[in-house]
């Protein structure tokens, strides 16, 4: 009896997802190697890893990004969202 696979696809890039090299964070599906930081594309491991909002950060970098401000409304710029926003309506 072959193995035939499964039918779940990686997060990341939306392939076949095979049994061996199968892991699941935040209830979604990734390749090992697929597991990686948004911001500096490090490889990550359940145990140090963040997310918001579907991205995958590592420790450091949650921190740097999000946790720093004290708002997780924060661009990677470190200004709000709204704020760039509104800045940009003004201009047009």
């Amino acid at each position: 009896m072959a193995f035939a696979g499964t039918t779940q696809k990686c997060m990341a890039c939306d392939k076949t997802v095979y049994l061996v090299d199968k892991l699941t964070a935040d209830n979604r599906v990734y390749h090992k190697a697929c597991f990686r930081c948004h911001h500096c594309k490090g490889t990550l491991k359940l145990g140090n890893y963040n997310s918001f909002e579907g991205d995958l950060y590592c420790r450091p970098h949650f921190d740097q990004l999000f946790k720093r401000t004290g708002s997780l409304d924060k661009s990677f710029e470190g200004t709000p969202k709204l704020q760039n926003q509104k800045n940009q309506l003004m201009v047009r």
